[in-house]
């Protein structure tokens, strides 16, 4: 693994206030997410909200949970995650990559299943950024033949 790749995989166990947490690291487009996890009843909370009131969308809550599904340690976990930047979905996203990261460093012997779902792979596609004389990315001023 490459020293960026390093850099870019922040997993790590730190103690807050007593209380062991998994730490994990996820982005997706324009969204950062850090996620921590602890032993607990598997409730999940979104910046400091519950999951299903921050994401209303159920598509966006399954991907959150997908990690913990392929795990099946869905009762078994207490998630916190600070997420910012970019939408929805990117957001959603990002928490399921530093969800799978941190469940990675908690439970080494899961990380081949984890893989083969593609849940540990980051997604590389990014906005394509606009482009001088058109008003987007990709679309062009009307064209006028004369």
């Amino acid at each position: 693994m490459s020293e960026k790749a390093k850099e870019n995989a922040t997993t790590e166990t730190k103690a807050v206030t007593g209380v062991k947490y998994t730490w994990g690291t996820g982005r997706r487009k324009a969204s950062v997410a850090r996620v921590r996890i602890r032993q607990g009843s598997g409730k999940i909370l979104v910046n400091k909200r519950e999951m299903t009131a921050y994401f209303p969308h159920v598509k966006d809550q399954f991907a959150v949970q997908a990690p913990l599904n392929v795990a099946g340690i869905m009762t078994n976990i207490d998630i916190w995650a600070n997420v910012s930047g970019g939408g929805n979905t990117g957001q959603a996203d990002a928490i399921k990559l530093g969800l799978a990261r941190a469940i990675v460093k908690y439970m080494p012997e899961i990380e081949r299943e984890l893989r083969d779902k593609g849940l540990l792979t980051r997604d590389a596609r990014s906005r394509e950024r606009k482009k001088p004389g058109q008003p987007g990315a990709r679309k062009r001023f009307q064209f006028s033949k004369r």
